[in-house]
C-alpha cells in the first residue's frame, strides 16, 4: 500500500511537469502538506516563531542544519518570559531548576543531557555529548562536570523573578497536578531540513513544574521527545513526558512514515496510541506531536486543543494551530 501511494503521488507530480498549467493549479488547490518546501524548520508553540527566525539566520550563515536547530532553541533557552525552557523555568518541588535537552542528526548521531543544573544552554551541552564523547546521554553532576571541562559558564543557582513568584504561590498548598495549556508554551522541539534534504532536530526544556527532584521527561530521551532519520523524516514531541515515553512517540511517528503514512497520519496514530495507554486520566494529559518527511510534507496533532507550531522557510515564518483528538 505504501509503495502504491508513493507511485500515485509521483505520477501526479510528474504529470504536472509536462501539462501546461497543471502545476499551478495543483499548488493552489492542494494542502501545504503535499507541496513541501526546502529548507524547512518546524518548532513547537508560540516561541517557535523567534526560534525559527534564529534557526533560518544560522542556516543562511553556515549552511548547516545542525547549527540551525541548535541556534534556534538556544534563543528560547534565553527567553526570560518563558517559564518552561532554560534556567528561568519553573523549578522542581525542592525549588531547584533542572534542565533536559537532546539533539540528533539524520545519520543517527545523537546526544542528550538530563537533570542538569546551572548550565544556560543544555542544548549545546547535548551537542558536546554527541560530538565529543562515546556516549548518548549524560546526566546530573556528570553533565555539569562535562560542562565545566568544556568551558561552559556555570550560572548562579537562583530562581528567576517570575519563577520564584510562582514557586512561592505553589508552596502554599504544594499540590502537583499536570494542567493542560495553563500557559501557551511548553518544551520547545525543533526539526529541520536543509535544501539537500539533510535532517536534524533539537529539544530542550526545564521539565514539569514542581516535579519530583530528579524527574526526567521525554525531551532528552532519543525516540521519545525527538527522533530523526535521513531516510524517512523527523518528529518531535511536547506535553506530559511520561505519556510520550510510554509509546516512544517520536520514533513511532518516524517508523509509521517509513511504512508509508503521511506525517499527519503518523501524528494522529501516535496520539491514538498515547490515549489508549493513558485512558484513565487522559483529561489531565496534553501531548502534541510535530513531524516532517523527506518530501517536506508536515503533520501535527495533539490530544486536546491548544497546541500550535511555527513553520519557517526562507520566505516566511508563520504560526499554525494543530488539530486535536478531542
Amino acid at each position: 500500500m505504501s509503495e502504491r501511494r508513493k507511485f500515485i503521488k509521483k505520477s501526479i507530480l510528474g504529470s504536472a511537469v509536462f501539462i501546461p498549467g497543471i502545476s499551478q493549479v495543483f499548488a493552489k488547490q492542494s494542502s501545504p502538506q503535499l507541496i513541501g518546501e526546502k529548507p524547512l524548520i518546524l518548532s513547537t508553540w508560540n516561541h517557535g516563531l523567534p526560534a525559527n527566525a534564529a534557526a533560518i539566520a544560522k542556516l543562511k550563515e553556515t549552511g548547516s542544519i545542525l547549527d540551525a536547530v541548535e541556534a534556534g532553541v538556544k534563543d528560547t533557552e534565553l527567553d526570560l518570559s518563558n517559564l518552561s525552557v532554560g534556567l528561568q523555568g519553573l523549578p522542581d518541588r525542592e525549588g531547584i531548576t533542572t534542565l533536559d535537552a537532546s539533539i540528533m542528526t539524520g545519520d543517527g548521531a545523537c546526544g542528550s543531557v538530563a537533570f542538569v543544573r546551572q548550565v544556560k544552554h543544555p542544548i549545546s551541552l547535548a551537542r558536546v555529548v554527541m560530538e565529543k564523547t562515546p556516549h548518548v546521554m549524560i546526566v546530573g553532576e556528570g553533565a555539569r562536570q562535562l560542562a565545566i571541562a568544556e568551558g561552559f559558564p556555570i550560572e548562579p543557582e537562583v530562581l528567576s523573578p517570575k519563577a520564584k513568584e510562582a514557586y512561592e504561590k505553589w508552596k502554599i498548598e504544594s499540590k502537583y497536578k499536570p494542567v493542560i495549556n495553563i500557559e501557551n508554551h511548553d518544551t520547545i522541539g525543533m526539526i529541520g531540513m536543509d535544501e539537500a534534504g539533510n535532517l536534524a532536530g533539537s529539544c530542550t526544556t526545564s521539565g514539569l513544574a514542581y516535579k519530583m527532584h530528579g524527574r526526567v521527561g521525554d525531551s532528552p530521551v532519543i525516540g521519545a521527545g525527538l527522533f530523526v532519520d535521513n531516510e524517512v523524516g523527523a518528529a518531535t514531541a511536547t506535553g506530559l513526558g511520561e505519556s510520550i515515553i510510554r509509546i516512544c512517540g517520536s520514533f513511532l511517528i518516524v517508523e509509521l512514515m517509513r511504512q508509508g503514512r503521511t506525517p499527519q497520519e503518523a501524528c494522529e496514530e501516535a496520539v491514538k496510541r498515547l490515549i489508549a495507554k493513558n485512558s484513565k486520566n487522559i483529561k489531565d494529559i496534553q501531548a502534541g506531536f510535530l513531524a516532517m518527511n523527506k518530501e517536506g510534507e508536515i503533520g501535527a496533532f495533539a490530544v486536546h486543543p491548544g497546541f500550535n507550531f511555527a513553520k519557517g522557510t526562507m520566505q516566511s515564518n508563520q504560526m499554525i494551530d494543530s488539530k486535536s483528538h478531542f
